[in-house]
């Protein structure tokens, strides 16, 4: 039976996924590594951490599996997306990557927006300027660290570097593409218009495939060092969120997904090029031939109920591992809907969507002396989905109508989560049978791509199954009250977030 390996590259550890021709999840495997921070605000990583985490998710895939791994017949790479891998004309390294999470190019971003006009960004790629993505990181380096930029030759993003690793070949995708800031997103190509306003040389950026494309095979120096078979094809595979997207079946236009992550994340397939004029929705290329998809981010997801635990419940620490989050599920399910009037703003990193604003801060707001802990946890799981819900309503301000919104991610366990996104979202919520969607979707391409089957539609259906729908139950009214309440208090606090930023 033939097997196709996934490979996710991700911020603290690689993931891998054996897939067979089936469809059916064989084994999986991780292996870890590590950001580093040299400054506040800063997040950087080796690319030389990744090749052994990777080698390691291999190995352990494979043992769990049962089988060797020069057995598999193809390779699918994702991973974080817009880190900034900057190599010198020998393919090396010049510095530590610059990853996602790194904030350190918001004066260039602002610079650009305010030079070049956030609409016309928008018309040559689709997105704003925003220091999460790849280009501003560049024009950090050429201000800050000159002698390294002027021995650029080449950009990749983190799987690619793994590629690299795997075939000696440097080649990106389409959707990873997407969030440099330079790639034109219409068209599924690099913008030589942006590229040139910026000043950054079209030769440094490689080749942006389709992702089921074959675009390189596996060499003989990495087969001995990972076990894979000289040869075998690589495709050219996705960024984490497309690849997250296929592995569970969001591919077509009006099925929508949400992540309830770390971060918070909404992604809705397109069959047409779609943006937004004020970019308050990133607009990428998605990993399906001929797709698009828009995508609202929120910084602080799940990640705000790891911070309530943090900070608000100590008694229930992280020895209580994957029973800590039930025991706050269960104190915020003891008070009402509505949190009996307290609100919660999530900015606990700042925002991207809906709001781009780097000094928005966490809030409650509404508290009297009724309340106790038991209704902030209400009010965060509210928090975070309100925030949700507004990313939808710009899904649906750009033309797209969602059926149903698919949940993923560790709050997707949770039924009060998954009944508030239900009550808010005025769509049926469901969570789908694949656990490991992102290093998933990634295997699915490499299937596509060796030709097991005939097209990335067909791997889903045979691959992805609906499970536990929710509809909106009796505290959706509620939820819809407070939820023009909360649409207001953005706008109202904007004006003082600077402030209270630069007294932190």
């Amino acid at each position: 039976m033939s097997l196709f390996i996934g490979i996710d590259v991700g911020t603290s550890g690689t993931k891998a996924v054996l897939l067979n021709q089936q469809g059916q999840v064989v084994a999986t495997g991780s292996g870890s590594h590590a950001p580093s921070a040299p400054r506040s605000g800063w997040s950087e990583q080796a690319p030389d951490d990744w090749w052994p985490s990777t080698i390691e998710a291999i190995n352990q895939t494979c043992r769990t599996a049962g089988v060797a791994a020069d057995t598999i017949e193809g390779v699918g790479l994702t991973g974080q997306m817009h880190g900034l891998v900057a190599l010198d004309s020998s393919a090396t390294p010049i510095r530590p990557a610059i990853l996602w999470n790194d904030g350190r190019s918001a004066p260039q971003c602002q610079a650009v927006e305010a030079r070049i006009g956030i609409e016309r960004l928008v018309s040559l790629c689709g997105n704003r300027m925003l220091p999460g993505f790849t280009a501003p990181k560049l024009l950090w380096m050429r201000e800050h660290e000159p002698e390294a930029y002027a021995r650029i030759t080449t950009v990749l993003l983190p799987k690619d570097w793994i590629r690299y690793r795997l075939s000696g070949e440097l080649v990106m995708d389409v959707s990873d593409a997407s969030g440099t800031a330079v790639f034109d997103c219409a068209n599924r190509t690099w913008s030589d218009e942006l590229l040139g306003e910026l000043d950054l040389p079209r030769s440094w950026w490689p080749h942006a495939a389709e992702g089921p494309e074959i675009v390189a095979s596996v060499h003989a120096a990495a087969a001995a060092e990972t076990g894979l078979r000289e040869g075998v094809p690589i495709v050219a595979g996705a960024g984490d969120q497309a690849a997250s997207a296929i592995g569970t079946g969001l591919i077509k236009e009006g099925t929508v997904g949400s992540t309830l992550g770390t971060s918070g994340v909404v992604f809705a397939p397109t069959d047409q090029w779609r943006s937004l004029p004020d970019g308050r929705l990133h607009a990428f290329c998605h990993a399906v031939p001929g797709r698009w998809h828009l995508m609202g981010v929120m910084l602080s997801g799940a990640g705000s109920l790891d911070w309530f635990r943090s900070a608000m419940v100590p008694d229930i620490d992280e020895a209580a591992g994957s029973e800590a989050f039930p025991r706050i599920e269960a104190m915020a399910e003891e008070v009402p809907a509505g949190a009996d009037g307290v609100i919660f703003l999530p900015y606990l990193s700042g925002e991207r969507t809906p709001y781009s604003d780097v000094n928005a801060r966490g809030t409650f707001i509404g508290l009297d002396q009724r309340h106790d802990r038991r209704h902030l946890a209400r009010a965060v799981f509210e928090g975070v989905t309100h925030g949700l819900a507004q990313c939808l309503d710009l899904v649906r301000a750009a033309g797209v109508e969602p059926e149903t919104v698919r949940l993923s991610g560790g709050g997707a366990k949770s039924p009060l989560w998954r009944q508030t996104c239900a009550d808010l979202f005025g769509v049926p919520t469901t969570t789908t049978t694949t656990t490991e969607g992102t290093a998933c979707g990634a295997a699915i391409l490499a299937a596509v791509g060796a030709g097991a089957f005939p097209s990335i539609e067909d791997a889903c259906q045979a691959t992805v199954s609906e499970v536990d729908q929710t509809d909106a139950g009796p505290n959706a009214a509620v939820l819809a009250a407070r939820h023009s309440i909360y649409e207001r208090l953005y706008p109202a606090l904007k004006p003082l977030f600077p402030a209270i930023a630069d007294d932190a």
